[in-house]
């Protein structure tokens, strides 16, 4: 593969040179184009060693004036890493302040980004908000993973692994470069149903039965799937996240709201759900705020058990072709997951470990769970962990 590495203004940099030896072994050509930030922690020269070929980095220079264009036409894939808030910023933005910013504005090649930076940094708001606007063009993204930081800190920004990286490249797929439009369609012309969030299940009018569910997960892969091209419908249980750009939302607030949303979107080739549904309401509710009397014990709450949405849409004559649930686990996380698969007729479980930070939080580890076996996935973010499986859906429709 051709591809081209641009390497921004970050103390992670050095990692990069390791990230170029290990695609270079892997038979890829790679050029490189070095940013003035970027050659405050790396050499050229060190680079160009590496590369085997010139670094490129002035675009004002007499061999670059009119060559970036052609530079921006040769790679089959281009790689900024590390990719600082700047970076993220500039491409956001379509801004050319650079030859590295403008190669990224001109080249129709697919991207994927690994992004270095202090955790407030990589929280902001403002990052955030051109992160997901690079999603939304079919940017890919490996990285940031939590851990210690050039500061005395850690957190959420750390640069990830070259061979995780060199990973992400391979399985990933990510869809059109920062300056194409369109060109994700991997999963054009298909239609995903994805679930996310909690559901509530009201006791009376004014208290419920509910779990920690933010909803990120499943809103991340319903960005995902849309990005490389699929019609998505979203059915949402009750969250406070944004909802997708480019995603038909339905909201619901009870299991049985969710099934019945989800049986209304068929039929769809892909069902992922992503939402924890809770498994009993109320067998009865109270149509008046249930007081406490005093001297009365606590009201005895009869329960019934909620439909699963998951084994009625695996079961369904309107069957998705791909139907895909979660697990989410506090022990024998595999175990319990490969129990779910064969249980509720699924074709993947996706399996985590919920007893942490998980529900609520910005990262997660997962465990894909087929008929064929287990694949342990590093922690990442939630919205990388969407990636992941939106590129592996696709490679089910597209092999």
């Amino acid at each position: 593969m051709k591809l081209l590495v641009i390497i921004s203004g970050s103390v992670a940099a050095f990692k990069t040179l390791m990230f170029i030896r290990l695609a270079r072994a892997a038979g890829h050509e790679v050029r490189a184009i070095l940013t003035e930030g970027g050659a405050r922690f790396v050499t050229r020269e060190a680079v160009a060693a590496l590369t085997g070929g010139p670094v490129h980095h002035d675009l004002w220079a007499a061999e670059e004036s009119i060559g970036h264009i052609r530079l921006a036409r040769w790679p089959e894939r281009i790689v900024v890493a590390p990719a600082s808030a700047n970076m993220l910023a500039r491409m956001a933005h379509g801004l050319t302040t650079d030859l590295a910013s403008t190669v990224l504005l001109a080249s129709r090649a697919p991207v994927l980004v690994a992004p270095a930076m202090n955790p407030a940094m990589w929280e902001h708001p403002a990052t955030q908000a051109n992160v997901a606007m690079l999603r939304g063009r079919g940017v890919g993204f490996a990285g940031p993973i939590e851990g210690a930081m050039a500061e005395p800190e850690s957190g959420a920004g750390r640069f990830i692994e070259p061979a995780d990286l060199l990973a992400a490249l391979t399985e990933a797929r990510p869809g059109a470069g920062a300056g194409a439009g369109a060109g994700a369609g991997a999963l054009a012309g298909r239609h995903a149903l994805v679930t996310s969030g909690p559901t509530h299940e009201p006791i009376d009018p004014v208290r419920y039965i509910a779990n920690r569910s933010s909803g990120r997960q499943g809103h991340a892969i319903a960005t995902a799937l849309a990005a490389l091209g699929a019609r998505v419908t979203l059915v949402s249980g009750p969250v406070s996240v944004a909802d997708p750009a480019g995603v038909r939302v339905q909201r619901v607030e009870t299991a049985r709201e969710m099934l019945a949303a989800c049986e209304a979107a068929l039929p769809a080739d892909i069902f992922v759900a992503a939402a924890a549904v809770a498994d009993w309401r109320v067998a009865a509710e109270a149509t008046q705020k249930m007081k406490k009397e005093p001297g009365a014990g606590a009201p005895v709450l009869n329960m019934a058990l909620n439909p699963d949405i998951l084994a009625s849409l695996s079961r369904h004559a309107a069957r998705p072709r791909l139907v895909v649930g979660f697990a989410a686990e506090t022990e024998q996380v595999v175990g319990h997951a490969q129990a779910k698969l064969a249980r509720k007729g699924c074709d993947w479980v996706i399996a985590n470990d919920v007893s942490g930070d998980v529900m609520g939080g910005l990262e997660n580890r997962v465990h894909l769970v087929t008929a064929q076996g287990v694949e342990d996935w590093p922690r990442l973010p939630k919205e990388e962990v969407a990636s992941r499986i939106a590129a592996r859906i696709a490679k089910e429709f597209c092999p």
